[in-house]
């Protein structure tokens, strides 16, 4: 190889890739089942019959009655350390071919954004459960953030269910698609009830921001 051909091969090589879309994608009640897999373990909690528990639960569960065993916090905590929920909790039906068939293509990058460390003293068990969940379901991605700041990590078009992780992000104009539980009925579109209708948005979203000078886009990573 000559000189001009290794510095051509060089340059080549340090040129920055092309942008790409990023979506940042939550994990729980949007790709995983998150009040479906927690109502038999609140049975179990309670000590009562799971058909006790409705499944048209606001945010925060307050129909569940949990205050008498302290709260969700305790909940949670044995849900996670004595039933591996982040491990073995079903997904959303249509969650993971979607988002398969959304890696495809070169122009997104799948960026998975949720909070789930916000009680002290077990992260390392949410992170491996976590990790051993999108792994077992084939779910991809380049990125795993596990933060309550959805915003301070960045993406292009966000989808979450929780209604004030939604309004928080639109509150700094950032795109955000909620996916349609009982919590969210009242938070207004853009809204998907399904995955499909989630594919369909995110690629419509896509070719928006493909339309836009580069610096008209924010920078949500590459």
């Amino acid at each position: 190889m000559s000189k001009l051909e290794s510095k051509t091969r060089l340059a080549a090589s340090s040129e920055p890739s092309p942008a790409k879309f990023v979506f940042g994608v939550d994990l729980d009640g949007v790709c995983v089942d998150f009040y479906g897999s927690l109502r038999p373990i609140a049975a179990e909690w309670l000590g009562i019959p799971e058909r006790k528990l409705t499944q048209k639960v606001t945010y925060g569960l307050p129909e569940w009655n949990l205050e008498p065993m302290g709260g969700y916090d305790p909940l949670h905590r044995f849900a996670v350390t004595q039933k591996q929920r982040f491990a073995r909790a079903d997904p959303i039906p249509g969650a993971a071919a979607a988002l398969r068939r959304l890696d495809q293509r070169e122009d997104i990058r799948i960026r998975i954004i949720t909070n789930r460390l916000f009680i002290k003293f077990f992260h390392q068990q949410a992170v491996q459960q976590t990790v051993e969940w999108l792994d077992r379901h084939g779910i991809p991605y380049w990125d795993l953030c596990l933060l309550g700041d959805k915003a301070a990590v960045g993406a292009d078009l966000y989808i979450d269910d929780t209604p004030h992780n939604v309004e928080a992000l639109r509150a700094k104009d950032l795109r955000t698609i909620v996916f349609t539980n009982s919590t969210n009925r009242g938070v207004d579109p853009p809204r998907a009830d399904n995955w499909e209708e989630v594919e369909a948005l995110v690629l419509e979203e896509l070719a928006n921001w493909k339309t836009r000078p580069d610096a008209e886009r924010p920078p949500a990573g590459h």
